[in-house]
């Protein structure tokens, strides 16, 4: 039976999604493809061997239009040949690419593949994509849900009150994701991971300095009256120093299988052994990790206890310590080299960041079983379990 792995996974340093970020001078396009020749020339591979390239772009239009993945391709100087597709499922796109992947491999209609994904968020602002006065939703949906859905901010307020989770755990957490990924980048862990950029070298939104007390100084990102009189029980807490930061960035993992990878001289980082995708209350919307993480486990035939090292997307503090109230895993086993609240969080990079990321720490550590997860906006989540090989 066929199976699917990781030789290759790469990723460039994350700037501030600001006109003033470090990468904001770089087209999208140039950012991925700066990772899909990184992966190629550190794995040695012949790019007209690969079958196809699936990237996730979350915001499509203005420079991330057209097929974003296809020109990536093009400009990174791959054969005309090799076809690309780019996908939406929102934060979680390049995750996507990465099922997409590997079943692809695990079916037999691909040998070598790559996912990957892309976001410039200083280009390419969150929401660029729907013309002013217009409705991505439809009046189905207005039907279905009268009282209206919630941006995501407010869905986070939402989680922290539903799970009474307080400003000084979701601060709390924000530090400690800060303080673990300055340890990782003085300790050389991201070394293997970055490809620098155009004299960039490191994720820019890192903060060592970052304290509890710095952060409680910190106003409400999302609070607004009307929301305040209908949800009566959310307090207000999530700031901009216990959420996500908006960034520029892009990642690539190369898939294929065991016998190919062995053909063709390359070395396996991990087995991808389990998917799982789901969907959940889109008024919550962030809580589709918790669903997935069970879904996904069932499915391996494993329990959380088997799990060696977890990487769940740091959208907002409070999703993750949801989720980890809910599944009770040991937190010091996720997001061990700092999540995506000080690494960043360029949306449709994130997936294959994590994954990414998560192979090289599941490598340093000696890390059998490892479980990734993502919230994604719309009440979707995707998990996938990798495995030491």
């Amino acid at each position: 039976m066929r199976d699917a792995v990781i030789v290759e996974a790469v990723r460039t340093p994350i700037g501030k999604g600001k006109p003033n970020g470090a990468l904001a001078h770089v087209h999208p396009v140039e950012l991925l493809a700066h990772t899909l020749r990184t992966l190629v020339e550190r794995s040695g591979v012949d790019p007209a061997l690969i079958d196809d390239v699936i990237g996730g772009t979350v915001d499509q239009v203005g420079e991330q239009a057209m097929n974003t993945t296809r020109y990536a391709v093009l400009s990174a100087g791959f054969p005309e040949s090799v076809p690309a597709t780019t996908v939406d499922r929102q934060c979680g796109s390049s995750q996507q690419a990465v099922h997409f992947a590997a079943q692809g491999v695990l079916s037999g209609a691909y040998d070598l593949v790559v996912a990957c994904g892309v976001e410039s968020m200083s280009r390419v602002p969150m929401w660029s994509n729907v013309p002013e006065g217009k409705d991505p939703f439809g009046p189905g949906v207005a039907e279905r849900y009268p009282e209206g859905l919630v941006p995501q901010g407010v869905s986070a307020e939402l989680i922290a009150a539903k799970w009474s989770i307080g400003r000084e755990r979701m601060d709390e957490f924000a530090v400690a994701s800060h303080l673990k990924a300055a340890e990782a980048w003085a300790g050389g862990l991201f070394d293997a991971e970055v490809a620098p950029l155009e004299g960039v070298t490191r994720d820019e939104c890192v903060r060592p300095g970052s304290t509890p007390g710095i952060l409680a100084g910190l106003k409400p990102a999302y609070y607004d009256p009307g929301v305040a009189e209908r949800f009566p029980q959310i307090e207000w807490n999530v700031t901009a120093g216990n959420a996500s930061p908006i960034n520029d960035g892009a990642s690539a993992v190369l898939i294929t299988s065991s016998e190919t990878a062995a053909r063709l001289g390359l070395r396996p980082l991990a087995r991808l052994h389990s998917f799982a995708v789901t969907g959940s209350d889109p008024l919550l919307m962030l809580t589709g990790v918790i669903p997935a993480t069970e879904k996904v486990l069932r499915r391996a035939s494993l329990t959380l206890d088997d799990i060696d090292l977890f990487e769940v997307n740091e959208a907002f503090s409070s999703v993750v310590l949801a989720w980890r109230q809910e599944t009770g895993a040991d937190l010091a086993r996720v997001n061990v080299h700092g999540g995506a609240i000080a690494l960043g969080h360029p949306l449709g990079a994130s997936g294959t960041r994590l994954t990414t990321t998560l192979v090289h720490a599941m490598r340093e550590r000696g890390a059998r079983y490892a479980l990734q997860t993502m919230c994604e906006a719309g009440g979707l989540a995707n998990a996938m379990v990798l495995e030491r090989v």
